[in-house]
């Protein structure tokens, strides 16, 4: 009788491809859902270079000025709008007022025109994003866009991601926050479970919030 046409080794040979041929799609799929995922593609913490040097740190840390007076259209718009040259004037008119930092937004105001600021958050064009409802059902800024207070330059804080999104639309209570404390940087709810929970059932029933998990609700 004659032996065998192959030899043991190729039964390990023929295990292992088989493995690979299963593993290869499987990490591959994977490595891509990390990717997308990662900063390298939400954009998370990366510098922005922008037209002018302005610290949100001197603003609204030391200075705690209230978001609104800059992006005074958040609570009424879909947009938070973008300063117009006439609000920077409107204080730097007296204070700085001869600063080289300054140069360009004095340029611009006598000129009329407006600063080439550069989008930091930046949703795709399919999504429908609106401020004023957030804000009107007590979601505060600092939830999605971090401690602006601490940025020298802004960054983005979150990754703005759908499945980011969707957490919070299913289960908004944790993020929501009395209207008086909006815009506050450092407000956090309270420790105890309890409380915290009694904090956000009350809120959701004052401000009338309830989960949004519809396609519609974001893609229009």
């Amino acid at each position: 009788m004659s032996g065998p046409l192959f030899p043991r080794w190729t039964n390990t040979v023929s295990r292992l491809s088989a493995a690979m041929l299963l593993a290869v799609p499987a990490i591959a799929i994977g490595g891509l859902l990390a990717y997308v995922r990662s900063p390298l593609v939400t954009n998370q913490a990366r510098p922005v270079e922008q037209p002018i040097e302005f610290d949100h740190r001197h603003h609204a840390g030391d200075e705690q000025i209230d978001c609104r007076y800059c992006h005074w259209t958040v609570e009424k718009s879909p947009s938070a709008g973008i300063p117009s040259t006439t609000v920077c004037m409107s204080c730097h008119a007296q204070v700085w007022n001869k600063s080289p930092y300054l140069t360009e937004v004095r340029k611009a105001f006598f000129a009329d025109q407006p600063i080439p600021w550069v989008r930091v958050h930046n949703l795709p064009d399919f999504v429908y994003f609106n401020h004023s409802i957030h804000v009107s059902k007590g979601v505060g800024c600092a939830t999605c866009h971090g401690r602006v207070d601490q940025m020298g330059a802004i960054e983005q804080a979150a990754p703005l991601t759908m499945s980011w999104c969707l957490d919070c639309h299913r289960n908004p209570g944790p993020s929501l926050r009395p209207q008086e404390f909006i815009t506050s940087m450092t407000w956090a709810p309270p420790t105890e479970k309890a409380e915290a929970s009694a904090l956000a059932e009350k809120l959701s029933k004052e401000y009338d919030v309830h989960s949004r998990t519809s396609c519609s609700t974001c893609h229009r």
